[in-house]
């Protein structure tokens, strides 16, 4: 398995990040463990989650999936070959903040949950205009020099503010944001292109986009308003994706999709690890099945041909 360098910093990632949102939600730890152990086999060890996944559930207070991937490296006794990135300042109670006592308090969380010393990526979750980045960074070098973080990023972030982030670092000789994470794939494109790219193509940043099938919407299961109730994310589906444009763009997918023999949802993560600027886009699964399906088309290499005809029906 070919492995990307991230950004700037001495870590190595796999084509493919797992995103383990699902872990302690809409799979239980049985499943997340049969989930996690088929990655391993399959050499991907890229693993995305957050301190709020699944504060959103009934009855959940944030940690759940965090503590799933921490019982699971455990009983597995694996914590070194693995990359865990996992991210803070979503609101756990307090807010959306990136307040420095708010990120002591809850990296220590991270670890306990997660039964690791170390984050080897951790991303401020959403951009706090009220506290400067001199104090975010300051207290991320701290984390950084105490060894509980070995490399930084962020996520839900404007360019304009990442410049600035990235401005901050190198006049204060701080630790800088080595990766984003943004929204973006086939159908959502233009806030990457035309504001985040150019920055990060210029400040070798890495990214790991989320949403990469489009909250499905890319696997090609929603074709029609009738469609829309056979899961949770049929409301968002319909209301973003269920266009004229998102339309044209799966009639696109399922022609390149016949011509190599594989499904919709691998051509969206293969046009993803197609382009320059992407290190590895974020997918994540609930059954063996759809992981699979994953992990071929981490192995797929898209023609110019069938890029241009992507490029052209999602332009």
């Amino acid at each position: 398995m070919h492995l990307k360098q991230l950004g700037r910093s001495d870590l190595t990632v796999s084509p493919l990040c797992f995103g383990g949102n699902v872990f302690g939600w809409t799979a239980d730890e049985t499943t997340s463990f049969a989930l996690l152990d088929r990655l391993l086999d399959a050499e991907l060890t890229f693993i995305d989650t957050a301190n709020i996944y699944s504060r959103w559930v009934p009855g959940h207070q944030g940690g759940e999936s965090e503590a799933v991937i921490g019982n699971w490296l455990k009983s597995r006794g694996n914590r070194e070959k693995l990359t865990i990135a996992t991210k803070v300042g979503g609101d756990m109670g307090e807010g959306f903040t990136m307040a420095p006592a708010h990120i002591r308090e809850c990296v220590d969380a991270s670890l306990k949950r997660l039964q690791t010393d170390y984050i080897d990526l951790y991303q401020s979750h959403y951009d706090d205009p009220n506290t400067p980045f001199e104090d975010v960074l300051g207290t991320f070098q701290d984390l950084i020099k105490a060894g509980k973080v070995r490399a930084i990023g962020a996520s839900n972030i404007t360019g304009e503010r990442l410049k600035t982030a990235l401005e901050t670092s190198e006049k204060h000789n701080l630790p800088r944001y080595d990766s984003l994470q943004p929204l973006y794939n086939l159908y959502d494109r233009s806030d990457y292109e035309t504001t985040l790219e150019p920055v990060v193509s210029a400040n070798q940043v890495g990214v790991i986009p989320y949403y990469a099938l489009a909250a499905g919407f890319l696997t090609g299961k929603y074709r029609s308003e009738a469609d829309l109730s056979i899961s949770t994310r049929g409301n968002r589906v319909g209301a973003s994706y269920l266009n004229e444009r998102g339309l044209k763009i799966l009639e696109a997918m399922d022609q390149v999709a016949e011509r190599y023999a594989v499904k919709p949802a691998q051509i969206a993560i293969a046009w993803l690890m197609a382009q320059p600027s992407i290190t590895a886009p974020i997918a994540s699964a609930t059954k063996i099945e759809q992981l699979d399906e994953l992990i071929k088309a981490t192995r797929l290499t898209l023609d110019q041909d069938a890029l241009d005809t992507l490029n052209k029906a999602s332009a």
